[in-house]
């Protein structure tokens, strides 16, 4: 194994990997936190960026006065929320602070594990490279955030939807680093399946895990520009498989970032792909030899998409209440969680079948 300074030392490899879990058991939650300021319109409550002072609350009478005076500059106070009382603005301010706190918390228990293990020296050069990486993304998903607030404090009282899917997509890109690490360390895995039945289904995997992860982005556009408040039917869009007003933006290619009837269809057109290309993955693997675990993971795949297209119909055909689209947001982390499991799985599969050949052979030698 590659990965650790000491490959024999099982119960530090599972350390290492039960931090990182944690980490993702973090970041899921501060995912959905993020789903619900966004739906209660909160994120832009707090219109500084304030990494160590922006820690603590406002304390007293006069930081809440202080705080909610900063908020009354902004547009969204001015065009939406004009005339909001102090106690209203500290039920949205609540929202967003615990979503920065909940990054800042995330920083430190991802930060000081980290350090830790690598000047104990717990982790290897090559490990230690993919760790301090996903810092980095961490930091720049930090200032991806306070960027995605600016774009709704200028004129606007909306954030870029481009911002947005970025933030998110970087969110789930960061969750499936930590989670592949802490997967490798659990289950180590050398190379992709050398038979042609596996390899397939294992290049088949990859190519859903992007389908997957793509959807996800385009729930993040859908979020941007509200979306989801449009065409409140299904499985026709008020009674049409293509709505009328698909292309009606100028230039074209607009319509597929600002126009809510292209937008929705787009992310609609992507969950029906996936409704149609993980029962076909599924039954493939029924077809092909897998490991026990590969074969859970193969079967819960489709269980799991039902679950999430449920919650997504739900939730459109509500208007998109804040639990429905909250548990939405949380079902396609979720989703991507038993993809990137599959993923793994084939691939220690493969290992696990080449080292009982390997025992075999020398039986046989003896």
């Amino acid at each position: 194994m590659d990965t650790l300074h000491d490959s024999s030392d099982i119960d530090v490899r599972r350390r290492v990997a039960a931090w990182l879990l944690t980490c993702c058991a973090l970041l899921f939650t501060i995912v959905v936190v993020g789903g619900v300021t966004r739906l209660t319109h909160s994120g832009l409550s707090i219109v500084e960026w304030q990494p160590i002072v922006g820690t603590l609350p406002p304390l007293n009478e006069q930081a809440w006065n202080e705080a909610f005076q900063n908020y009354q500059q902004t547009p969204e106070y001015r065009l939406v929320n004009f005339g909001m009382s102090l106690a209203e603005f500290k039920g949205i301010f609540w929202w967003e602070y615990a979503h920065r706190l909940l990054g800042r918390a995330i920083g430190l228990v991802y930060v000081l594990p980290f350090l830790y293990f690598f000047v104990r020296r717990i982790v290897d050069r090559s490990l230690a490279w993919k760790l301090a990486g996903i810092f980095v993304l961490g930091g720049l998903q930090g200032a991806l955030g306070w960027h995605m607030v600016q774009s709704g404090l200028i004129d606007d009282p909306r954030v870029s939807q481009f911002r947005l899917a970025a933030h998110l997509g970087l969110a789930f890109a960061i969750y499936a680093a930590m989670l592949w690490v802490a997967l490798g360390l659990l289950a180590p895995r050398r190379v992709p399946p050398h038979d042609t039945p596996r390899r397939g289904l294992w290049r088949f995997s990859l190519t859903l895990t992007a389908l997957i992860f793509v959807t996800a982005l385009s729930g993040g556009l859908v979020a941007g520009i509200r979306a989801g408040l449009a065409y409140n039917t299904f499985p026709l869009m008020n009674g049409h498989w293509v709505p009328p007003g698909i292309l009606t933006l100028e230039p074209w290619y607009s319509n597929f970032f600002n126009n809510l009837a292209t937008v929705q269809f787009d992310h609609r057109l992507l969950a029906w792909l996936l409704a149609a290309v993980v029962p076909w993955f599924w039954w493939r693997s029924t077809r092909v030899t897998v490991s026990p675990h590969a074969r859970l993971w193969c079967h819960l795949l489709p269980a799991v998409l039902a679950l999430q297209i449920g919650l997504g119909i739900m939730a459109l055909l509500f208007a998109v209440p804040v639990a429905l689209g909250a548990a939405h947001q949380a079902g396609a982390m979720l989703l991507l969680t038993a993809a990137l499991v599959v993923n793994h799985q084939l691939l220690v599969t493969a290992d696990g079948e080449q080292t009982q050949l390997a025992r075999a052979a020398l039986r046989n030698a003896a």
